[in-house]
């Protein structure tokens, strides 16, 4: 991008997916290429946006795969990779909600890596997150099936598969309407859960519940049988699990090219994730670490969906609370399912982007009266019937291999941002722009696009390391189906 080239200041004849109006008052609107089939509807209300920012993507990365990180890294190197990851994550939200409240495009931050930095990194990034939420599709609808054996083993996970892929379909006629609702509802459940799950923490760990023999825990576990398992190896591994448990934070950056209200909505949503970040993610494990020994034989099992295996599950059975587990089971299945409604959203408006920017295939361009991306959905959903392949002998096999190529697009896709704004805010000083244009700034500013930058580096160096070097058990995505 040539720093010194105005920004376009009226929609261009030949539809440039770039030409989004701006004047000091924060005005904007799209270009003819993406409302000429259509318009995205501009749905989603205030309340929208802060539950997805909050507990959009809280799902089985957290209350599950999270078990892997304790048995493999310990509850201190737990509580320091999510927090590297948290922070992480919060420079880059803040990036994104500075560009995203400015221009409210579709794509987001595809269309910004494309306009600021280069469109075949663009590209690349683009179909990289597209993949990355086609893929998991599938998974997510299987590990939902999973959690109903918990309760019934005896019912072949192929009708529950079907169940919920229908779910899903019906959700979708509703547009991005029955996306916003179904996360809000959905959403304040996996909030109210995580919340009551730290008060029975917090009890459990001063003695206060009768059926734990234990009585007073306090920081016993962190002692015996220690912070830290594995050593170096064993932190570096957190890093992946963390990723994975984050995923889908940025999709409230997607989410603005159909906010009814970008520039009041947008900014009130990303101050929100400092509190998940801070409440959800690191208070929550965190209180695990401190009532679940993190030795427990059945954290061996922590992947996937298999709540058996859950930390959360294992904690409260631990205390010796009769029915509790079950309800968090429910939640787990409620938080699945969640992420998997984020799939459809995630990758069907990415592919749409892709379409309009001539980066995809036509048809993917399609919007219709409704204002949704038709055969963006319709691919996506095709995606999804990959979750019967769970019936195959080796469909395990398949499944690790999917997600493993997707396994570390986020650190791509977040690292991506931080550049963007950081090449954003050159061009704007370049122009003769004052901060004080800026309809929301954010509050880390340069300094923190390049720490978000420099930490997601970092995070990627630790996890090749991991990859290449270490050979630990690391369960993350190997039970997909291993019951």
């Amino acid at each position: 991008m040539d720093l010194k080239e105005p920004p376009p200041a009226r929609l261009s004849e030949k539809a440039d997916p770039d030409a989004v109006k701006y004047d000091s008052e924060g005005s904007d609107e799209y270009a003819e290429g993406q409302v000429q089939n259509g318009q995205l509807s501009r749905g989603l209300k205030g309340r929208h946006m802060q539950m997805i920012a909050i507990g959009g993507s809280i799902g089985a990365g957290l209350f599950v795969g999270s078990g892997s990180a304790f048995h493999t890294g310990g509850p201190g190197s737990v509580l320091i990779g999510f927090i590297v990851v948290g922070l992480m994550l919060l420079f880059t939200v803040q990036a994104l909600g500075e560009l995203a409240v400015l221009y409210p495009v579709n794509g987001a931050f595809f269309t910004y890596t494309c306009r600021f930095l280069d469109e075949s990194w663009g590209f690349a990034m683009g179909w990289d997150y597209a993949l990355t939420w086609l893929t998991i599709l599938p998974f997510e609808i299987t590990a939902a099936g999973i959690t109903i054996s918990y309760w019934r083993d005896d019912i072949n996970i192929g009708v529950w598969i079907a169940v919920f892929l229908t779910i899903l379909v019906v959700v979708q006629f509703f547009g991005v309407k029955g996306y916003g609702e179904v996360e809000f509802v959905l959403g304040l459940i996996k909030v109210v859960a995580v919340v009551g799950f730290i008060i029975f923490g917090i009890v459990v760990d001063c003695g206060g519940v009768k059926s734990d023999p234990r009585g007073y825990i306090g920081a016993k576990y962190w002692h015996d049988p220690g912070a830290f398992r594995n050593g170096f190896k064993g932190f570096a591994s957190v890093f992946v699990t963390a990723a994975f448990a984050f995923g889908g934070t940025e999709l409230v950056g997607l989410a603005a090219a159909e906010a009814a209200d970008p520039r009041k909505s947008l900014p009130k949503a990303t101050k929100q994730v400092f509190w998940r970040i801070a409440t959800f993610y690191v208070l929550s494990l965190f209180i695990v670490g401190l009532i679940l020994p993190s030795d427990n034989k059945e954290l061996l099992g922590a992947s996937g969906a298999n709540t058996k295996a859950s930390p959360f599950v294992l904690a409260i059975q631990e205390a010796g609370v009769k029915g509790l587990p079950s309800v968090f089971n429910a939640v787990i299945t409620i938080s699945v399912l969640s992420v998997a409604n984020s799939c459809t959203y995630g990758s069907t408006r990415t592919m749409q982007a892709l379409g309009v920017r001539g980066m995809g295939p036509k048809f993917l361009t399609y919007i219709d009266n409704q204002g949704r991306p038709l055969w963006c959905v319709v691919v996506q959903i095709l995606f999804g019937l990959l979750a019967f392949i769970g019936e195959a002998s080796n469909g395990s096999t398949v499944f690790t291999w999917l997600l493993s190529l997707s396994g570390l697009s986020y650190f791509f896709v977040w690292g991506s941002i931080c550049l963007s704004h950081v090449r954003f805010r050159q061009g704007w000083k370049a122009q003769g722009h004052s901060l004080d244009e800026l309809p929301y700034r954010a509050q880390f500013g340069v300094v923190g696009s390049w720490i978000g930058f420099g930490l997601c580096c970092i995070a990627l160096v630790a996890t090749f390391y991991v990859g290449l070097f270490v050979s630990l058990q690391l369960p993350l995505f190997t039970l997909i189906l291993d019951r």
